[in-house]
């Protein structure tokens, strides 16, 4: 059995490639917190503290417009809001001895990346092994934004989109093997990405924001997977 330690520096070595993604992507995020008068620090505070690059991006937009407090709560909290789906479905992959503030913990540390690496794990999620994840992943996105501010800004346009390019192509590692491995789950993959292209192309779903889709897309997905594909409880303890 796995100590903490161990967990921990698990979760740090399969990490790397995520942080060497989000340094990348951060430094397109530092230019945007630099355009909006952001100092070095303050985007570096905005990173530590939002963990999510639309949250951040939709909030530098906000103080770029100089819009009010209410307004930057607001989209905050319709961006984000997929991370309560998140946090809830992983909280049902670690043990029911797990305890609050481990639970609180790991809900602050989750981005779409290290929630698809936690969730992969195939036996119960000890907490330390997220935390390994945060800590080399979210400290390199936190450095990012900060070198994108001071430095940032000098570089290509065209480079700058490049590197954002590989976040996506690092998520397609995380959920293709599971998907490979699961054909309901793969199923599922290509159908979220099905609705998603429609959503945002047809009348009405396409004037809502990409979270709030991102949001409305997950229920109903969840929903449609629970109500047609039930995991029997004995299934749910073997996974």
């Amino acid at each position: 059995m796995e100590t903490k330690r161990q967990w921990f520096f698990r979760g740090i070595r399969n990490g790397i490639p995520i942080a060497l993604g989000y340094f990348a992507v951060s430094f397109a995020l530092g230019i945007a917190a630099k355009r909006a008068g952001l100092n070095a620090l303050q985007a570096t505070l905005c990173s530590a503290l939002c963990n999510a690059s639309a949250g951040e991006y939709a909030g530098f937009t906000v103080i770029s417009a100089q819009g009010s407090y209410i307004e930057l709560l607001l989209i905050t909290l319709i961006v984000n809001a997929r991370y309560l789906l998140m946090s809830a479905s992983l909280s049902q992959k670690v043990s029911p001895d797990c305890s609050l503030r481990h639970r609180l913990a790991l809900a602050f540390c989750i981005t779409d990346e290290i929630f698809g690496a936690s969730v992969t794990v195939p036996e119960r999620l000890n907490p330390f092994y997220s935390y390994g994840l945060a800590v080399i992943s979210l400290g390199a996105w936190s450095l990012g934004t900060c070198l994108g501010v001071v430095t940032g800004s000098i570089l290509p346009t065209a480079l700058v989109e490049a590197l954002g390019a590989g976040l996506y192509g690092m998520f397609l590692a995380i959920i293709i093997p599971p998907a490979r491995e699961n054909r309901l789950l793969g199923g599922l993959v290509l159908l979220s990405m099905a609705l998603s292209f429609l959503f945002s192309r047809l009348p009405l779903t396409r004037e809502l924001s990409e979270g709030t889709r991102i949001i409305l897309l997950t229920l109903l997905l969840s929903l449609g997977a629970a109500l047609l594909f039930p995991i029997k409880e004995n299934e749910q303890h073997a996974a």
